[in-house]
């Protein structure tokens, strides 16, 4: 029988993102990142005179975050340690939607604090991508860990067997995101996300069937 499959995000589920980001556009950009808003919809501003930023102008400070900053970014409490537990009894995949041209150095990231595992940089929706994973590991029970609902409700569409939680490890953002009505769980500290992924890895079942998605 083939080993059960954890298929995690990186950003607010292993690597704090948010408040190092925040930090960096105020610094090198002039620009106020309205964390409370959790969400970069109308959250960035410019410092100046308080007016938002256009969605053309946010993607080229994510991309340049993730071009040269990431070292600014540092592990969410607890997860790390929690990876090599679970690395005890799964395979662990990083799906993380920096896009390929970063997948490197989201690669070069983890390794600096000793964190090793397949890195995929996808874009969109990660249903399509965990669907493939699943089709390439063919384990025998999968988990997909998250901090954004769109992802689990994209999972929930095409790989429906699939245990999904929803984690924001983020505290500065946790409890302005509801918690998405396609995830088997949200659980947003590591110590009570670790015991709930190897109980499911322990029950060596396929998540039950959506209602609806």
């Amino acid at each position: 029988m083939n080993r059960p499959l954890v298929i995690t995000d990186c950003d607010e589920v292993l690597m704090h993102m948010v408040v190092p980001f925040a930090q960096w556009v105020d610094q090198e950009h002039g620009v106020l990142f309205r964390i409370e808003d959790a969400s970069f919809a109308g959250a960035l501003k410019r410092k100046e005179c308080g007016t938002p930023l256009e969605a053309a102008e946010v993607w080229p400070l994510l991309d340049g975050f993730f071009t040269t900053e990431m070292t600014r970014q540092y592990p969410i409490p607890g997860a790390l340690a929690a990876m090599a537990e679970i690395a005890r009894h799964a395979d662990i995949v990083v799906l993380t939607n920096v896009g390929p041209e970063h997948q490197q150095r989201r690669i070069d990231q983890l390794a600096l604090h000793d964190f090793h595992a397949p890195v995929i940089g996808s874009r969109g929706g990660k249903g399509e991508p965990v669907r493939r994973l699943i089709e390439e590991y063919q384990p025998s029970v999968a988990v997909f860990i998250d901090d954004l609902s769109g992802h689990h409700t994209s999972v929930a569409e095409v790989a429906p067997e699939v245990w999904r939680l929803h984690l924001v490890g983020e505290p500065a953002i946790a409890d302005k995101i509801a918690p998405s009505k396609h995830a088997h769980a949200r659980i947003d500290n590591w110590t009570e996300a670790q015991d709930w992924i190897l109980a499911r890895l322990a029950e060596n079942t396929p998540a039950p069937a959506p209602l609806a998605v």
